[in-house]
């Protein structure tokens, strides 16, 4: 049988536990918060008062921060991409509606709160560009991305594992920041939507850990695949108007490392936490080939912490287009 078959075969298997999924990890749009419950009730008639108040307690967050967080907004508001790369996964079929394209949906559902609520906050503060913010993500979603992933789910599953608890880590030191600074809304926010990145991540890391016990040495060499390529984020084509996709996510990147958001040494510990989670140094009945991939991956940290600790941040911080000094002042 071939690759391609076994891996539709396994996905089939899952499938049968989509409903459990479901329940154990998604919550029902009737539970669960919405942007509304996080923001300035425009229909109040204190909205104005609210707002003002918002403005005030936002003047005190810092340029990279501003930066930082209009970068994780604009991921988020990219998920049309996610899905429709998502939607063309081996096993996922949108046209019978089967049970993967089901939760794609619903995790989509989901994931698309994020990027409305952070999205009305930046508006409301008053401290971005908005057009220059739109503009980057209209040619985040034009420009699509290739996480080195193509249509295998076993790769997709490692991708989303490692990615879901990126941004859980990104999400919650955003919102400590914002608690640091006295602001209680954006504090709020920024931790629930970390709390459901965290869900999302226990989801499609027990979905890696199903298929390890019934695939597990193409498993493994689908984990060492991924972890050779190293995990680029969605936005890695971010770009500002005007400009080429070049080095604006390095850019990005840097102000999320100074305000220690997302560091190279975060990227190590997730790829240990994963090994640890799926128990890479237990797992039995491996090919000769599984098994020098995970060789590989049991060496890996180490070796990627080496790298991270050389790492030298530049001075001169990148002024982006989306965040102006004369409007953070």
């Amino acid at each position: 049988m071939s690759l391609k078959n076994v891996r539709l075969e396994v996905m089939q298997l899952l499938e049968k536990k989509i409903d459990s999924f479901m329940n154990d990890f998604l919550i029902p749009v009737e539970k669960i918060w919405q942007p509304t419950d996080l923001l300035p009730h425009s229909e109040s008639e204190t909205f104005l008062d609210d707002v003002t108040e918002l403005r005030e307690i936002a003047k005190d967050l810092p340029y990279d921060f501003w930066v930082v967080l209009v970068g994780d907004t604009i991921t988020e508001e990219a998920l049309p991409t996610y899905e429709s790369w998502l939607m063309e996964v081996e096993g996922v079929d949108n046209e019978s509606r089967n049970g993967w394209s089901k939760w794609v949906r619903h995790w989509t559902g989901e994931e698309n709160r994020h990027g409305d609520v952070l999205n009305k906050y930046l508006y409301l503060s008053g401290r971005v560009n908005m057009k220059e913010v739109e503009q980057t993500t209209h040619h985040l979603i034009n420009d699509g991305f290739d996480i080195g992933t193509g249509k295998d789910p076993y790769k997709n599953f490692v991708y989303t594992s490692f990615q879901e608890l990126a941004t859980y880590i990104s999400h919650n030191r955003v919102a400590q920041i914002a608690k640091k600074f006295g602001d209680k809304k954006l504090h709020k926010m920024c931790n629930l939507i970390a709390g459901d990145e965290m869900r999302h991540h226990l989801a499609y890391s027990e979905f890696v850990n199903q298929i390890f016990k019934v695939d597990p040495s193409e498993m493994m060499l689908a984990f060492q695949h991924m972890m050779k390529l190293k995990i680029t984020m969605p936005a890695h084509f971010l770009r500002e108007s005007g400009e080429k996709i070049s080095t604006a996510f390095e850019q990005f990147s840097t102000s999320a490392q100074k305000l220690g958001v997302y560091t190279a040494m975060d990227y190590v510990e997730i790829m240990q936490k994963l090994i640890d989670k799926w128990e890479i140094d237990k797992i039995n009945g491996l090919t000769d080939e599984a098994e020098k991939a995970r060789d590989f991956i049991m060496r890996l940290p180490d070796r990627m912490k080496k790298i991270s600790e050389r790492l030298v941040l530049p001075d001169q911080t990148h002024i982006f287009k989306w965040v102006q000094p004369a409007l953070i002042k």
